[in-house]
C-alpha cells in the first residue's frame, strides 16, 4: 500500500509538470543556480518522507514565483495551496496560502534552489503564536528531488 501511494504522488505530480507545454517563453533565458534557463519556466518537485509525501509546482518568471504546493500526509488531512513570493540569486521566499480542514491559512516558506535540487528550511511551532513557522536560524535541510525537467 505505501508504495502505491508514492507511485500516485510522483505519478500525479510528474503529469501535472508535463501537461503543460506553453509554460515557458523561449526567447530570452536566464541562469538561476547554475542552470540556464528561459526566464519565464516551470519547475516541480516531490519530498517523500515515510509514507508522506509533497509536491511543488512552481513558475518562475523574472524574480517572481508562483505555484502549487501540496502536502500529503499518510492519513490525515493534506495542506493544499498556492504559492506566491520572489526568488533573489538562489533563494525563495514564498508565502503558501492553503486550506486544511476547511479553513484557509498562510505559511512563509523560504527555499533554496541548488542544481535543480530543492531545499527548504524546517517548520517549527510557535508557543506564543500557537502556529508553524520557519525555522530562520536553520539551514536548508529539507530536500525536494526534481519531478520533471525545465519547460522549453
Amino acid at each position: 500500500m505505501k508504495q502505491i501511494v508514492i507511485i500516485f504522488a510522483a505519478a500525479f505530480t510528474l503529469s501535472s509538470c508535463s501537461s503543460n507545454s506553453d509554460k515557458a517563453d523561449t526567447n530570452d533565458t536566464v541562469t538561476v543556480a547554475s542552470v540556464k534557463a528561459p526566464l519565464s519556466h516551470a519547475l516541480c518537485f516531490l519530498r517523500t518522507e515515510g509514507k508522506d509525501s509533497t509536491s511543488i509546482e512552481m513558475v518562475i518568471k523574472d524574480n517572481k514565483i508562483t505555484g502549487l504546493m501540496n502536502w500529503m500526509p499518510y492519513e490525515k488531512d493534506s495542506r493544499k495551496g498556492k504559492l506566491a513570493g520572489t526568488i533573489k540569486n538562489d533563494t525563495i521566499d514564498v508565502v503558501w496560502s492553503f486550506m486544511q480542514e476547511g479553513m484557509t491559512d498562510t505559511l512563509n516558506l523560504q527555499f533554496k534552489l541548488d542544481n535543480i535540487k530543492l531545499w527548504q528550511k524546517p517548520l517549527i511551532f510557535n508557543k506564543q503564536t500557537g502556529r508553524e513557522q520557519t525555522d530562520a536560524s536553520s539551514g536548508y535541510t529539507l530536500p525536494y528531488v526534481t519531478a520533471d525537467k525545465i519547460y522549453k
